[in-house]
């Protein structure tokens, strides 16, 4: 049963949250990643692929991503990877493929429940998928059509391809099985190819420095337009790092003022003077212990050990449960006593544990 950490995980993967990913994984260091979720039973690593996203990818990887994992089809995230590649050229396979070979080899040799291996796909990349672009912009009609064509049984051959081996038998008289036919197929295709490319050479010799100019232009296109993406980048990640730290500095200041006037304010017993569980200045009211504790020590410098340490025993003192008993005891209500004192006690617990761990 996937447990609530998990759902957050695969939302965070789904939505493609890299930060918030980040963020949680680093708070979590030992939350278990090789789950699976929904109908086709994948995983965090299987939707990472399937979106094309390589930076969650590599971050999964990081902290403990099983590549072996298998969903409902038998199919591991280097298959998901193996058929994007296929659709989208050499970018997805530097993206996806490169580093889930690199973290796990022998996963390209992982048969799915149709037999497929990833090696096996990759067999059906074109050598000119990902490259950079022809010299000449010269388009043969011929060539566009039978790309065409074998792009739509490749993928006509993915979507149906073990799915229906129990349903008819072979024809005996057919010798050539799918094996050799994909062979033939792949080498009378290189062969009109090749021609294509020396037909090419002998009538477009004079536009070769045009095409190399053109090939040189959109190159530096390229750089720029990454280059740019780039910045773009960094700016939003340091957008989001600043509104972070407003927001962080924004709950410390709302709990500092709540402490004040909760601690300091009127102490008079009664109905006006009462304290209910949610009138109590928790640091991070629908947070954990270790949320609240994050609140409270927001801005100090964990460097400077004499001053953290000042900044932790005030707080200590702040939430000893005998201290805050003598404080607010009196005031709080009946129905929530119980609850806010056990509140307390563990929060204070969880600073002692904390300041043991400096020593």
């Amino acid at each position: 049963m996937v447990k609530r950490k998990q759902r957050r995980v695969l939302r965070y993967v789904e939505e493609g949250s890299l930060m918030k990913l980040k963020s949680f994984l680093r708070k979590h260091e030992d939350l278990e990643l090789n789950f699976t979720q929904g109908k086709k039973h994948r995983g965090p690593l299987h939707i990472a692929c399937s979106h094309g996203d390589d930076a969650i990818l590599r971050l999964l990887l990081k902290h403990g991503a099983d590549p072996l994992q298998t969903d409902r089809k038998g199919e591991t995230p280097l298959h998901l990877a193996a058929k994007r590649a296929l659709k989208h050229g050499k970018r997805a396979y530097d993206d996806l493929l490169v580093p889930l070979r690199k973290n796990c080899p022998e996963a390209m040799d992982i048969a799915n429940k149709a037999g497929v291996t990833p090696h096996d796909l990759l067999q059906w990349m074109k050598p000119e998928q990902g490259n950079v672009k022809n010299e000449s912009s010269y388009v043969d009609p011929e060539h566009q059509w039978r790309e065409k064509l074998l792009g739509e049984c490749q993928e006509e051959f993915f979507e149906t391809f073990g799915q229906y081996d129990g349903d008819f038998l072979w024809d005996e008289k057919d010798e050539e099985d799918f094996g050799n036919w994909a062979d033939r197929i792949r080498r009378e295709y290189f062969t009109k190819q090749r021609a294509r490319e020396q037909r090419q050479a002998a009538s477009l010799g004079h536009k070769k420095s045009k095409g190399r100019k053109e090939t040189e232009e959109d190159e530096k296109s390229r750089r720029e337009l990454r280059a740019r993406l780039e910045r773009e980048h960094e700016e939003y990640l340091q957008r989001a790092a600043r509104k972070e730290e407003e927001t962080r500095q924004g709950r410390k200041k709302r709990y500092e003022e709540r402490c004040a006037a909760t601690f300091h304010g009127s102490s008079s017993k009664g109905p006006e003077g009462l304290l209910g569980y949610d009138d109590i200045p928790w640091p991070a009211p629908r947070g954990s212990l270790e949320d609240m504790v994050g609140v409270m020590l927001h801005g100090a410098d964990r460097s400077d050990l004499s001053t953290f340490r000042k900044v932790l025993r005030r707080q200590q003192t702040l939430w000893h449960p005998d201290k805050f008993f003598q404080r607010c005891g009196g005031r709080l209500v009946d129905s929530d006593r119980q609850r806010i004192l056990d509140t307390v006690t563990g929060l204070s617990q969880e600073l002692n544990r904390l300041a043991q761990n400096l020593r």
